[in-house]
């Protein structure tokens, strides 16, 4: 028998210090980074939290002696905007009665565009693709005096059906563009199988393309639903004062000159405003990159 073969003993291989000078720059930076976002948040929740006499202290980091969550309360629904103490909550209910249907409206109309463009190709099918792409890279206050010029000759400035509107156009050209390049990226074997099958235009966009844009659908959903919550801009312009959105109203209730300033009931307000973009990405920021990853910048 032969003598079995006695392989080399293995080298150890050497160990790999934890703190190299990269990895303590990468380290240095995500604390800057996070520091930077996270220290104006800090402040805003505990500055909520105080007592009008503890804010006139002027001890910015210091946590509150006694938690005052009263001060939510007040800022939500009895905190003076000019001569009304209503707090708040008019203009988040005013949010999210603009919020849901202009995001759902957009972003179906969006998904729509993206398809249309994508695979049902026309002659002019290019040509309405570069102008929906020149018009994401306009800035919008380029365009604010012809649309308030238009809605007063329409007769609807100044209402819901105005803001509403104002959303669902200005959503159109990255929403569209995002469905056109997933779309691009479907295998183009399913369209014509559907086709062959005997689909017709809206049964393949509701019944195959639609499901299938699922990623797209939720990227969509949260870009449309942050930016329309946070827009201050339009919906001071065009809401019209009974359809105030909750951004116009935090800074009615911020610059109001009536009595002393009140910061603690500020920043409660301010936080109130904020909640729901941030439920949003904290729970939804996953998704969200999942979605960008399966196609949204392809094509």
């Amino acid at each position: 028998m032969n003598a079995p073969v006695s392989l080399p003993p293995k080298t150890p291989r050497p160990r790999r210090s934890a703190f190299t000078p990269a990895r303590l720059g990468v380290y240095a930076f995500l604390v800057s980074v996070s520091a930077f976002f996270l220290l104006p948040l800090y402040v805003m929740v505990i500055t909520s939290l105080k007592t009008g006499p503890e804010v006139r202290e002027a001890i910015l980091f210091a946590w509150p002696r006694t938690p005052q969550f009263g001060n939510w309360l007040e800022a939500w629904s009895t905190a003076c905007i000019s001569v009304a103490c209503e707090g708040i909550q008019g203009g988040f209910w005013n949010s999210v009665r603009l919020v849901l249907p202009a995001t759902a409206l957009s972003v179906f109309l969006g998904a729509l565009n993206g398809y249309a463009l994508s695979f049902w190709r026309s002659k002019w099918g290019d040509l309405l693709f570069a102008i929906l792409m020149l018009g994401a890279f306009v800035p919008f206050q380029v365009m604010i005096y012809p649309l308030v010029s238009w809605f007063r000759m329409g007769g609807f400035y100044n209402t819901y059906w105005a803001i509403l509107l104002v959303h669902c156009i200005f959503g159109m050209p990255v929403l569209t563009l995002l469905f056109r390049n997933y779309y691009v990226s479907v295998p183009q074997e399913l369209f014509k199988a559907a086709r062959i099958d005997g689909g017709g235009f809206w049964r393949i966009f509701l019944q195959l393309m639609l499901p299938m844009a699922t990623p797209m659908l939720i990227v969509a959903t949260i870009l449309q639903v942050t930016g329309i919550w946070n827009d201050y801009l339009f919906g001071l312009i065009f809401a019209g004062k009974d359809n105030y959105p909750m951004t116009v109203q935090l800074n009615n209730l911020v610059n109001t000159t009536f009595g002393e300033r009140r910061y603690h009931i500020d920043m409660a307000a301010t936080i109130l405003t904020s909640l729901v973009p941030l439920a949003i990405y904290f729970f939804s920021g996953r998704w969200f990159v999942r979605g960008i990853a399966a196609g949204a910048v392809k094509g």
